[in-house]
């Protein structure tokens, strides 16, 4: 099996691998699975290979990754449906570009239930320590080589360790939509602005501490914070930019 395919697998189970490969990598002959396709893109858009506004064709990205049209249109239709992509006025589509507004909404939905499933892993006792751990070491080593895609991709796994055990699929599911949604804007417009990757790495270590802790009260409150906090930085903007 070739190491493409074992990325874009990887990513399909929420491992992300951040590299220096071609935006689309080749996905292997025997591989023509939609999910895949949906993988090897959607890990391109997350690591900035492909970049808000990109138009993706359906036969140069069959051609790249080396399948038929079929798969990568039900891809794209997929990744529509999440909102990573948007519909153009030709019919295609392209790398949607989110505005304040929309990361804005993006942290409110997570407002609703990450805090609650960040309770519930604590209270359980089913996080997976292990992947939080090889998450923020990541993440500490992005930070310090200036290197915000590859933290974004870190933090989104940290999350994800979070609230991933929460017994509760609907909500799983719910958040990796919006923790996509969340990479996608946190490097190109939230930390053009404001510089807290390093905060935020703080953070993190400390809802890490009381959910593994069983503080099932305190990672609630943790987690509400630290999404609150980029909340008001985004409505504060909003404010001063309709005073002028």
């Amino acid at each position: 099996m070739d190491i493409e395919f074992r990325q874009a697998r990887a990513w399909y189970t929420s491992a992300v691998v951040h590299d220096e490969a071609p935006a689309l990598p080749p996905l292997g002959r025997s591989t023509t699975r939609s999910d895949l396709v949906a993988a090897s893109i959607k890990s391109a858009i997350l690591s900035g290979r492909l970049r808000p506004d990109e138009l993706l064709v359906e036969r140069r990205i069959a051609d790249q990754l080396g399948v038929s049209k079929t798969p990568v249109r039900e891809a794209l239709i997929a990744l529509t449906s999440t909102g990573l992509l948007a519909p153009t006025r030709n019919r295609g589509v392209a790398v949607r570009r989110l505005g304040p507004e929309d990361v804005r909404q993006v942290y409110e939905m997570r407002l609703l239930v990450e805090p609650w499933a960040a309770g519930r892993v604590a209270e359980t006792g089913t996080l997976d320590a292990a992947e939080a751990n090889r998450a923020l070491d990541d993440a500490a080593r992005f930070v310090e080589l200036d290197d915000h895609p590859g933290l974004s991709l870190a933090n989104r796994r940290f999350h994800r360790s979070i609230y991933s055990t929460c017994a509760n699929e609907l909500v799983i599911r719910t958040l990796g939509d919006l923790q996509d949604l969340t990479a996608l804007g946190t490097v190109s417009l939230l930390w053009e602005q404001w510089p807290t990757w390093r905060a935020e790495l703080e953070e993190h270590r400390e809802i890490l501490a009381a959910v593994r802790e069983g503080r099932a009260a305190a990672a609630e409150e943790l987690v509400r914070g630290h999404i609150q906090r980029s909340i008001s930085r985004l409505r504060n903007e909003r404010t001063q930019a309709a005073t002028g």
